[in-house]
């Protein structure tokens, strides 16, 4: 108990600059995730895309993971154009990591490497910094600058807005990794508990600090079969535990941004730990992906009771087609 005081200690300190400067102002923000998957054709999509989210000038973009198919390879080259797509967003990027880009890569197509060394290298990539990507960056309060036992999750961030605290979280789908071989479950193992930790941390720094809800962004669906949430192999089933429990306690406005089906859906999946209703403060935002290179425009309003809504950003597909 003391070192998880003292770690919320060095969390407050670590986001009091930022902080400092925050309003009641309402702002918005731009959720998208898996994609391109065809190549080369949706790279001209995606292109258009980010050039589309630059012109609603959002505060950030967060990007929920799936960087590519499961059958492309997961090279090194393929990592740097990745980097190099998301620093075209001229406002700041932050970045989950999905499933396509490390746990799935020991698939023939994929290149058949070995999926934690090409987490290490993502590591490496994308988070070796305390700034997020994008033309404009953004400080970022990351878990392994506050939370000596779990320095190796680089990932893992937080940051505010506006009296909302916004967390990202490295939870990907084929099942959180929770497969395949001991080697795979031992690094779920530990990825997991960093995760349960960073959740808890999450909702006590947003009560001490009086904060106006919580944004989560991932990449798994984690509501894709109610079985993940009671049955003893699900690699999700303690993370939506966790969101239960804190989330009733929180009792203000929450938000669950994920991927992974490529469906947009607003809803309300998450239930008490029984699974006998619903936790009606928080909400799930799906977006699309795959073969919709679309995004969604999250707008908040801190002064109101129902903070978030939702407006899709529809690019045709063809820019050929006539306009309406």
């Amino acid at each position: 108990m003391q070192l998880f005081k003292a770690f919320l200690v060095g969390l407050f300190i670590a986001c009091s600059g930022i902080i400092s400067a925050q309003s009641f102002e309402p702002f918005q923000f731009v959720a998208l995730g898996d994609m391109p998957y065809s190549l080369p054709e949706d790279d001209v999509r995606y292109e258009r895309l980010i050039s589309e989210i630059n012109k609603t000038k959002p505060s950030f973009s967060i990007f929920i993971g799936d960087t590519k198919s499961g059958s492309t390879p997961c090279s090194d080259e393929y990592n740097q154009k990745v980097k190099a797509y998301f620093n075209q967003f001229t406002s700041p990027l932050i970045y989950s990591l999905g499933d396509n880009e490390w746990t799935d890569c020991h698939r023939p197509l994929a290149g058949s490497y070995d999926p934690i060394e090409r987490l290490d290298k993502l590591r490496n990539i994308f988070f070796n910094t305390s700034k997020s990507l994008g033309k404009q960056t953004l400080d970022l309060t990351r878990q392994a600058d506050v939370d000596p036992k779990n320095k190796k999750f680089v990932e893992n961030a937080y940051w505010v807005k506006n009296h909302f605290l916004f967390v990202n979280l490295h939870i990907p789908g084929s099942n959180n990794n929770f497969e395949r071989d001991e080697r795979s479950k031992a690094e779920y193992y530990e990825r997991n508990q960093a995760n349960l930790d960073w959740i808890q941390s999450a909702f006590a720094l947003a009560s001490m600090k009086g904060y106006l809800g919580i944004v989560f962004g991932y990449q798994a669906d984690m509501f894709y079969t109610p079985t993940q949430a009671t049955h003893a192999e699900s690699g999700y089933r303690d993370t939506l535990h966790t969101l239960s429990k804190h989330t009733q306690e929180f009792k203000k406005p929450v938000l669950l941004i994920h991927g992974d089906s490529h469906r947009l859906i607003i809803d309300q999946p998450l239930k008490t730990i029984d699974q006998k209703h619903v936790v009606e403060n928080v909400l799930r935002l799906e977006v699309m992906g795959a073969e919709q290179v679309q995004a969604v425009k999250v707008q908040v309003n801190p002064k109101s009771e129902q903070p978030f809504s939702f407006t899709p950003i529809l690019l045709r597909q063809n820019m050929s087609l006539p306009r309406p």
